[in-house]
Order: structure tokens, then C-alpha cells, then sequence
């Protein structure tokens, strides 16, 4: 049978223009196919962090680290789930990923050192300069650009070809007029989870279902309902990242690097409504428990320090977004709470951290605090950004049947694939989950579908 090409990716996120670089580099030819007008997915709207442990960045900067911690600390934070062994397997490639980023493909990632992550216990996240996803985008549109590979966007996906059982291409168009197959020996399906979708959130993860949703648009599980027609096995599918803090109503967040240096999270009362220790995914339940709504309040030192690291922050500071008040009576005015509340609660959480112990919610990491007047506070509601559910995979990323058995030619990766954080809810996402998966796994199924296809001996017709 005559192919079209040897890999077709599906989704132009950064999983799939990790699988498309992957491929591409091991000469195979590649067609990555976007049913948006641009790439980006929810790599896009990300910091770009992803964590790896043992990297040479990190032993220049004095960090001590190996893929035994870093495993131990992701199963620390996400408890017993569906996908252990692939944390291994990630933590374990961690190192050699960014590496070979940042020096083969000239990807822009620099460790940062001046704070722990949740779900860390050592500094391990590699992000561009600016903390932005965006930015990651480029590097690898770069990166794929370098390699030949062309990123067709508006031709969106709408079907798997399989023939004899082997996934053999996909049929893109649907019913438009300019629908067409595309043949190939291996797919990659990178096209994100399914936060977008509402009935498959009331399927998999009610919890979350009907909340607000702030990920990628294109975020709408066709993926993995393919993979689902095909028998395909799935796990940790009540599992999702979400985000505590989005800035409202300006729509981005507020970093929790200010929560991370000092902030707290009030709720409409004034009151504290736990321990943000936990980060800025397991606090988004805590958040909606109080109404939906929190106030995150810390002061113009710790303001002054993330705006001098992440440029989108200090959009938001520029939107009117933090707005500064000199006095817990102030902060009272902007949330709109009794002002005995709020002094309270910033008065007993100041003391704990000058005396060093754990406070009357159980934090005892409070990083500049404790805060000093003016204060600045930022209005925020939380949100889901994307699921941590999906199919799993081999060790190789070929999509798995609930027989055990892999599904022949489909590989996939980043948010169609079973997650690293947990079985249930959003309390086990350490941070950099989603962007490890993504373009760890990325990796792993563009090399092996390449494999796949030369191993065939296969010859495009055309490309």
C-alpha cells in the first residue's frame, strides 16, 4: 500500500512539534496537521517550564538532583495512580530531553534556581527567560522549521483510517469540499485532552464539569474518543491541573510565584482559606469551596520581585490587575469584607512567619513574609486548565487496548495520554506535569513512529 507520508502528527502543540522534530531528525517524513489557524495548544498559555533532574544546567547552578528524586517527588505529591511506571520513564529521560533541546535544537531553557515548585524539593524546572509558553512555541516552530517540517494549520483531523486493525492515516475535512486522506505508516495523536468538552467532562470528571475553563480552545477530546472507538484502555481520567489564582476579570493569571514569595488567599469574608502550600492546582477546590472567588494579597517587595522575572505579570500589573492598599482596612474596602476579618487573618499569618513556625492553616514555608503594608491584592477566581486523563501507552507511546495489547501504528503523547498527577482532582499536579508529559512523551512517540515506519520499509508517494 502506497503511503502519503511515513508519520502524520496530529495537534500542534508542543507534544506535537516534540514528535514531529523527533521524527523528522530521524529522517522520516513527517505532515503536522493543526485544525486552528495557528500552533500552540496548551503549551501556549503555559509558563514553558519543564522539569528534568540531573541536567548539566543544574549541577552549574549546584543543584543535586537525580530521576530517583524526581520520581519520588511527583509520587509524593500525585499519590498511587494509573501511570507510575511512565513517571519513572520521564524522570529517568529528563535530562537527556532538555539537553537535547536546548543544545540540538537551539530551544532557549534555563534552570531556575530562585525558588522551589510545587511538587518539587529541588529546583528542576527549565523555562525560557520570559517564563512563557509562547516562547517555547517559537523555539520549537524554529526547531521544526530547521528540520523541513511545515506545520499545516486550519485542516483539522476528523477521523483515523484503520484498515486490517493498523491505524494507516486520517481523513481531514470531514464533509467540507477540500477534504481529503492522508496515508502514512504511523500517526501521533498530540492533540491535548479534553477540557474543552463538556459531555466528556461529565463523563470522566464531574468534579470539574460546568467550572470555569481557561486552557487551549482546541482542547476538545476527539482524540481520545478515536482512541476509545479502537478499544483503547485509558486511566486517571477524574484527574485535571487546574489553577487557583486566575486574575478576574482580566483573564491571566496571577503567577503564583506571589503566593510562592510571601502571598496568601483570602475569601470573600477575609478569611484564609488554607494552606497554599499545597500549589496552585490542589488549592483550586479549596478556592471554589468559598464561593468561587479569592483575593491574593501580598506586598509591593514581593510584587516588585516577580514583575522583575515574568513579563506577563507585569501585563497584568499594567491591566490594573494588583492593585496596591496601605492598610488591612484597605484590603478590606477591595474585597468588600469586615475589616476585624482581614486584619486577623493578615496579623496571625505575619507572626507565624516572623517566628518561624507553622501557621494557623499549617504552612510553614512562607518565602518573603511576613508582608509589610502597602499590601497589593489581586481579585481572581479558579479555573480548569487541562485534563490529566487519557489513554495508556507503551514505553514506546503506542496507545494500549484494555486488552494490553497495542493498537498497531497509533502513538500518542501530552494530554491524550493518562497523566502524572494522581487518580482524582486536581491536589496531585506538581508543577511542569503537563508540559513533562507533553514533551517527554512527544519525543518518545515521534522516534518511535519514525522506527516504525523505516522498519516497514514503506515509501511515501509523495509528501
Amino acid at each position: 500500500m502506497s503511503m502519503d507520508v511515513d508519520v502524520v502528527v496530529v495537534g500542534a502543540g508542543g507534544c506535537g512539534l516534540t514528535a514531529a522534530i523527533a521524527a523528522a531528525e530521524a529522517s522520516a517524513s513527517v505532515a503536522l496537521l493543526e485544525k486552528l489557524d495557528r500552533a500552540g495548544g496548551n503549551t501556549f498559555v503555559s509558563t514553558g517550564s519543564i522539569p528534568a533532574a540531573g541536567t548539566r544546567y543544574q549541577r552549574a547552578a549546584g543543584i543535586d538532583d537525580d530521576p530517583d528524586r524526581m520520581t519520588a517527588d511527583l509520587l509524593r505529591q500525585s499519590g498511587p495512580h494509573d501511570a507510575e511506571p511512565l513517571v519513572r520513564l520521564l524522570a529517568e529521560q529528563s535530562a537527556s530531553l532538555v539537553e537535547w533541546l536546548v543544545e540540538k535544537h537551539r530551544v532557549d531553557l534555563r534552570i531556575i534556581t530562585d525558588y522551589r515548585h510545587v511538587g518539587h524539593s529541588v529546583p528542576r524546572l527549565h523555562a525560557p527567560p520570559d517564563r512563557r509558553g509562547e516562547s517555547l512555541m517559537w523555539d520549537l516552530l524554529a526547531a521544526a522549521r530547521r528540520l523541513d517540517v511545515e506545520v499545516v494549520t486550519g485542516n483539522p483531523v476528523t477521523e483515523l483510517i484503520v484498515e486490517d486493525g493498523r491505524v494507516c492515516g486520517v481523513r481531514v475535512g470531514g464533509h467540507r469540499a477540500d477534504s481529503y486522506e492522508l496515508r502514512s505508516s504511523t500517526v501521533v495523536l498530540a492533540a491535548n485532552g479534553f477540557g474543552r468538552n463538556a459531555e466528556l467532562l461529565r463523563r470522566f470528571a464531574p468534579d470539574i464539569a460546568g467550572g470555569n475553563y481557561l486552557g487551549a480552545e482546541g482542547s476538545t477530546g476527539e482524540a481520545l474518543t478515536w482512541c476509545l472507538e479502537l478499544g483503547a484502555d485509558t486511566g486517571n481520567m477524574g484527574a485535571y491541573q487546574g489553577y487557583a489564582a486566575v486574575a478576574y476579570p482580566h483573564g491571566s493569571i496571577t503567577s503564583w510565584t506571589t503566593v510562592e514569595m510571601g502571598g496568601i488567599l483570602l475569601d470573600p469574608r477575609g478569611r484564609r482559606i488554607g494552606d497554599e502550600s499545597v500549589g496552585y492546582s490542589g488549592f483550586t477546590g479549596s478556592v471554589a469551596a468559598r464561593g468561587d472567588q479569592g483575593f491574593v494579597v501580598f506586598d509591593t517587595r514581593v510584587r516588585d520581585y516577580v514583575a522583575a522575572h515574568e513579563p506577563e505579570f507585569v501585563e497584568l500589573v499594567k491591566m490594573k490587575g494588583v492593585l496596591e492598599a496601605d492598610s488591612p482596612a484597605a484590603v478590606a474596602r477591595f474585597i468588600g469584607a469586615d475589616e476585624a476579618e482581614v486584619t486577623v487573618a493578615l496579623r496571625s499569618y505575619e507572626e507565624a512567619a516572623r517566628q518561624g513556625r507553622p501557621d494557623d492553616v499549617g504552612r510553614s514555608e512562607f518565602g518573603m513574609a511576613p508582608l509589610t503594608p502597602p499590601y497589593c491584592v489581586v481579585r481572581a477566581i479558579p479555573a480548569l486548565f487541562h485534563t490529566q486523563g487519557g489513554v495508556r501507552v507503551t514505553d514506546s507511546a503506542q496507545v494500549l487496548r484494555t486488552d494490553g495489547t497495542p493498537v498497531p501504528g497509533l502513538y500518542a503523547g501530552g494530554g491524550v495520554t493518562t497523566g502524572l498527577s494522581g487518580a482524582h482532582g486536581a491536589a496531585g499536579y506538581s508543577s511542569g506535569n503537563g508540559l513533562l508529559s507533553a514533551i517527554g512523551l512527544g519525543r518518545i512517540a515521534g522516534r518511535a513512529a519514525a522506527t516504525t515506519a523505516t522498519t516497514r520499509g514503506t515509501t511515501p508517494s509523495h509528501a
